[in-house]
């Protein structure tokens, strides 16, 4: 068994809904502790002597600012742990999973973390939920055992969460429920893998593949901004955008720098945003390309409005970016019909920091490893806390960084390119869907109907 301890995810798994009034009061034994002393530190920096040297008074400064670094560690355990499991009432049902939701909680049981779990061996003989050769719209590059990959024991591990069970996938109830929707993934790579997972896994309870197609008759490939797969017995259409910083790409401006050579609009969404519309299910990533190598080393820097952010730091533009999300969200997203999913930053297990050593393990790591972008997790829990509409957090990060496993590795495509990002088809991306199939099918379509 290879466990995730909720209370070391640094994600937000919980489904964020409209904030009251209320906070982080005496309930909290987090935030009132920190508050207490935040506020003595206070008094004692006002009550400082005038005379005070200045070897003092940056000792006081110190003081201050590490009180306020505790009060912000508190008030994001707070909002993202306590209230998660139910303290403070109305403001986080945590991941929509309920004891009456068929769970194996029972009625009147308190909502099940399903982030919080552990990798088991799947006796159960449904893993893997699909054979990638057998599915037309997963990419030969995510395919390893087409690709030559020997040993199959990564196929067989189930995500299974503390205190509840994950409902078994039916495919064809799964295609019924579905039945007339709109499914869109928006992201970089990481969702087009999500969106590829989710495609074969319904392909497996259809009677005619015939009647299953890219509406262009594209490829599927990373050069295409815009795949959409068509259900045509079941209505359903699942679309992928490319958009990997979720913003607006632009040519460089007029006058900039010479070491300008395009920058991210971050107060715009993507060009394609209005594409993204009218959906019943809208599920984001973002974060991989959020790098020097991908940013600054390629010229690209940061704009708002019209000016240039040259001294703005890579987590500030992503901060930036992430608040331009959730204000479209709020904004423009007609949300008595679309269910926002956000997911978390998926681990790598790069061997160095110039990525070109992958060792992909046989079984998961028996501890949490890999590059989690911490950082980015506490960004987006912020920007989500303080957002006035539902938004669902799929808290993975934690799930992935024991898949030592199961990434792309030597067993890529072209067999040149070494992967210790993307993972293997079937694999990790299969129980990230069968968490969104759950919460859809035991929570969320109650509000769907129709």
């Amino acid at each position: 068994m290879v466990t995730a301890s909720a209370g070391s995810s640094r994600g937000a798994p919980a489904r964020i809904a409209a904030r009251g009034g209320g906070g982080a009061g005496s309930g909290s034994p987090r935030a009132s502790a920190a508050a207490v002393a935040f506020a003595a530190l206070r008094r004692r920096w006002r009550g400082a002597p005038t005379g005070a040297s200045p070897l003092e008074r940056a000792a006081h400064a110190f003081l201050l600012a590490s009180a306020a670094l505790v009060l912000s560690c508190a008030l994001y355990l707070y909002v993202f742990r306590y209230l998660g499991r139910g303290g403070g009432g109305r403001a986080v049902d945590a991941a929509g999973f309920l004891g009456d939701a068929g769970l194996g909680l029972g009625a009147g049981a308190e909502p099940c973390d399903v982030f919080d779990g552990a990798w088991v061996p799947d006796d159960t003989g449904r893993h893997p939920l699909y054979n990638s050769s057998e599915c037309p719209f997963a990419e030969r590059g995510f395919d390893c055992l087409a690709n030559g990959r020997n040993d199959t024991g990564y196929l067989k591990w189930r995500w299974r969460p503390r205190r509840c069970e994950v409902p078994r996938f039916a495919a064809r109830a799964a295609l019924e429920r579905l039945r007339g929707k709109r499914v869109v993934f928006v992201g970089d790579s990481m969702s087009r893998t999500q969106w590829e997972s989710f495609i074969c896994m319904l392909m497996a309870g259809v009677t005619d593949r015939r009647t299953v197609f890219e509406v262009n008759g594209n490829e599927i490939t990373k050069t295409i901004r815009h795949l959409a797969v068509r259900f045509a017995s079941h209505g359903l259409t699942v679309e992928f955008f490319r958009s990997v910083f979720l913003v607006q790409q632009h040519p460089r401006p007029r006058h900039a720098p010479k070491r300008v050579k395009s920058t991210l609009r971050l107060d715009r969404m993507d060009n394609l945003s209005r594409k993204w519309l009218n959906s019943d299910v809208l599920i984001f990533n973002t974060g991989h390309w959020w790098t020097l190598s991908k940013l600054f080393d390629t010229g690209c820097y940061f704009q708002a409005g019209r000016s240039l952010k040259l001294g703005t730091s890579i987590e500030a533009g992503f901060r930036m970016a992430l608040e331009t999300w959730a204000s479209w969200i709020q904004k423009r997203v007609d949300l008595n019909r679309t269910h926002v999913f956000f997911r978390t930053y998926e681990p790598s297990h790069w061997g160095d920091t110039s990525q070109t050593v992958c060792e992909v393990t046989e079984r998961p790591s028996l501890e949490a490893k890999g590059n989690d972008k911490g950082e980015f997790g506490a960004i987006l829990a912020d920007v989500v806390a303080n957002m006035k509409v539902p938004i669902t957090v799929l808290n993975v990060t934690l799930m992935g960084a024991f898949r030592t496993d199961a990434h792309v590795g030597t067993w890529s495509y072209p067999p040149t390119i070494l992967d210790c990002s993307h993972w293997c088809l079937p694999g990790v991306p299969d129980a990230w869907n069968e968490l969104v199939f759950s919460y859809l099918l035991t929570n969320g379509w109650r509000n769907m109907a129709g």
